[in-house]
């Protein structure tokens, strides 16, 4: 079973005229409740990476790397890079690393620096459900930028729902329909029973009133 399109661009359509105008740019939010899972037992938790078919886009990339990976990444256009040096700095401040990482979206590290990335980053990051996914010295890390500001993460923790910012308000229907649809896709394929475990899914722009999707 699944939603059928016009049914999700009516939502879409419908989360519009539910929001005010604002003199910023809205998100999109999603929220699929689920049921019938014991989400005390964590083989039951959704966690899944998707890879949005559109860009929702203001996603920010912060990659962990050195010498040519790194001059590369800066090419490429990712909003920051850390090399080894500025990482050893932030081992010795938590507050300090803390607040370097605070404004960024999507993480991606040179895979020989996992270890040290993982030591100082990943108590700030891994509860956030957005610990850098590792690449090669010689990615080709355009590609990989451009991937990543794609994904949203999926995480239910002992919670039975899971929420992402879907879309930008700037998008057509059609694609913020076409993202919904690959996450509504991709939590049936996490859970036992598929759409079946599937409660309630609502969308909402930022500052509007929640649209029933189903």
């Amino acid at each position: 079973m699944s939603i059928p399109r016009e049914q999700l661009e009516n939502a879409v359509a419908k989360a519009r005229e539910a929001s005010p105008a604002r003199k910023f740019e809205q998100s999109f939010d999603l929220v699929i409740n689920l049921r019938e899972l014991d989400m005390n037992k964590p083989d039951n938790r959704v966690n899944v990476r998707v890879q949005l078919p559109n860009s929702i886009g203001g996603r920010k990339v912060l990659v962990f790397a050195s010498g040519d990976l790194a001059l590369r990444s800066r090419r490429a256009g990712a909003d920051a890079v850390i090399e080894p040096a500025e990482l050893d700095q932030l081992a010795t401040d938590k507050k300090a690393a803390k607040k370097r990482l605070a404004d960024y979206d999507v993480f991606v590290a040179e895979a020989p620096m996992m270890p040290t990335v993982g030591r100082v980053a990943g108590p700030i990051l891994g509860p956030r459900g957005k610990m850098p996914t590792p690449v090669p010295p010689q990615a080709p890390i355009d590609n990989i930028i451009e991937r990543e500001r794609r994904m949203v993460v999926l995480r239910s923790s002992d919670k039975p729902f899971v929420h992402c910012i879907i879309g930008k308000e700037n998008m057509s229907d059609e694609d913020v329909a076409q993202n919904i649809e690959a996450v509504i896709t991709n939590v049936t394929e996490a859970t036992k029973r598929g759409f079946a475990n599937i409660k309630t899914v609502f969308l909402k722009l930022t500052m509007g009133d929640s649209v029933k999707v189903y």
